[in-house]
């Protein structure tokens, strides 16, 4: 294994790249675009690279259905690091091109419903077709393919485009969630700041399945930050859940709530304990009374006395 790869949604000036490169680390690394997320997955997965760098979650779209599926499947991978980035998007050209030439556009599905309104008002009539990447939208602009791309405002240089438009967005403060994904490894000691990932199959479906799984949760007063249901590919009515939890598995309340999901799920896959992204130990609030780590092991401990005969 190439202990100095780093994998990521390609090609060259993607969103991803552009949030790979604030992590520190990322210029000690070779870094590597491929044409998919399952290929940069695979690519950890067959030891090629030493971890995968990928978008998750969109605040205007939710979850990048093609990475929570190849998490969910497969041979297991782990989710190390996360990273926010802001979404704002640029219309590349190639240089002269006016507006009111344009007649077709592109860009990666995710883009088009954070910039449909603004499509609707200025390029009304223009046709949309999807491309791999954003990044990818802009080199076939360059082939001359497309009349026109959202993509970052830094992949222009890239490709040989000009800006037309900038910060093209529809809903403000738009961000997305990118996350480094590795071999599975013990997890990072906590941080007091951290989110918990895991994908769950509910063992048959019934009324009150789903609510049984988040019970699981809520009565260790464990917080859901994301919660995305996915089929699995068995039939209409069959799902797997992808979930975020609040908290490190090291927490006795986290650690708890995923040994009762083990017991009442054919299947639970842990994606791993990381510190979340932008959020200190200051900025997060004290468990709820009754599901510190304190009150864990101090109800424990009632039970070992009364099992002792030492009420």
């Amino acid at each position: 294994m190439s202990a100095t790869r780093y994998t990521y949604l390609g090609p060259e000036g993607t969103f991803t790249e552009a949030a790979l490169r604030t992590l520190p680390e990322a210029a000690t690394r070779e870094l590597v675009p491929m044409v998919s997320v399952p290929a940069a997955l695979d690519a950890v997965r067959n030891g090629d690279a030493a971890a995968a760098f990928v978008p998750i979650e969109n605040s205007v779209e939710g979850g990048v259905t093609a990475t929570l599926d190849e998490l969910a499947s497969g041979e297991p991978l782990m989710i190390y690091r996360e990273v926010l980035l802001p979404i704002a998007f640029a219309l590349l050209v190639r240089p002269g091109t006016k507006l009111s030439e344009i007649k077709t556009v592109t860009g990666h599905p995710v883009a088009q419903p954070q910039v449909r309104k603004w499509l609707r008002a200025h390029l009304p009539d223009a046709l949309w077709e999807s491309a791999a990447s954003n990044a990818d939208g802009a080199r076939l602009v360059q082939e001359g393919r497309y009349d026109a791309a959202f993509a970052g405002e830094f992949a222009a240089a890239t490709y040989g485009l000009e800006a037309l438009v900038t910060d093209i967005h529809d809903a403000e403060n738009a961000e997305t969630r990118f996350v480094l994904v590795g071999r599975p490894a013990r997890p990072a000691a906590p941080t007091g700041a951290d989110k918990t990932s895991v994908v769950i199959w509910q063992r048959e479906d019934h009324p009150g399945g789903l609510l049984e799984l988040l019970q699981e949760f809520a009565v260790r007063g464990v917080n859901l930050m994301l919660l995305q249901s996915r089929p699995t590919g068995q039939g209409i009515g069959n799902y797997c859940f992808a979930v975020d939890a609040e908290g490190h598995i090291s927490d006795r309340r986290v650690g708890e709530a995923l040994m009762g999901l083990k017991r009442i799920c054919p299947e639970v896959r842990f994606l791993g304990s990381y510190p979340r992204a932008g959020v200190s130990p200051g900025d997060v609030r004290g468990p709820r009374a009754g599901t510190s780590d304190e009150e864990f092991t101090e109800a424990s401990d009632w039970l070992a006395r009364c099992q002792d005969g030492r009420v």
